[in-house]
């Protein structure tokens, strides 16, 4: 039997880099999402698009690569996938030049069927690092996203 990556028990070495620090802790936390989201055949990256455009509704494309950190190569090719299931539809805003990125009704039906398991996650999540672990690393994530991209 295959043993989950998630269930090792080796010890965390604090690393002198902040980027390979904060790289290692999502791509652990990653690991937790895709392992609850596998029964719905999102990765986690699909899963996030779905909730950002649920959240915003109409966007462009250009914002919703600003709202999530992601460049324009990642963002065009995980939404060129979602397209083509059929779960995003995307028009031409009042500029032409501009596309408007939606949710489809089917968009919105696997987005809502995938959220028990996502919600299963962030209560994993919560449990392990308690409310106060949880509040500190949500606020410190935000904060250092955001300070990060200044000049």
């Amino acid at each position: 039997m295959k043993h989950s990556r998630l269930s090792r028990t080796s010890e965390i070495v604090p690393l002198p880099c902040l980027c390979a620090n904060l790289r290692r802790a999502a791509r652990i936390v990653t690991q937790r999402y895709e392992q609850e989201l596998r029964p719905t055949g999102l990765k986690s990256t699909q899963f996030t698009l779905l909730q950002a455009l649920a959240r915003t509704g109409n966007i462009s494309q250009g914002s919703l690569g600003d709202l999530l950190g992601l460049d324009s190569t990642t963002l065009t090719r995980t939404l060129a996938l979602l397209r083509k299931k059929g779960w995003i539809q995307a028009k031409p805003g009042a500029d032409r030049r501009q596309l408007r990125l939606a949710l489809t009704g089917e968009g919105k039906r696997k987005y809502q069927g995938a959220l028990r398991y996502w919600n299963a996650a962030q209560t994993q999540l919560r449990r392990i690092l308690g409310e106060a672990g949880w509040n500190q690393i949500m606020q410190s994530t935000v904060s250092t996203a955001a300070r990060a991209q200044q000049p």
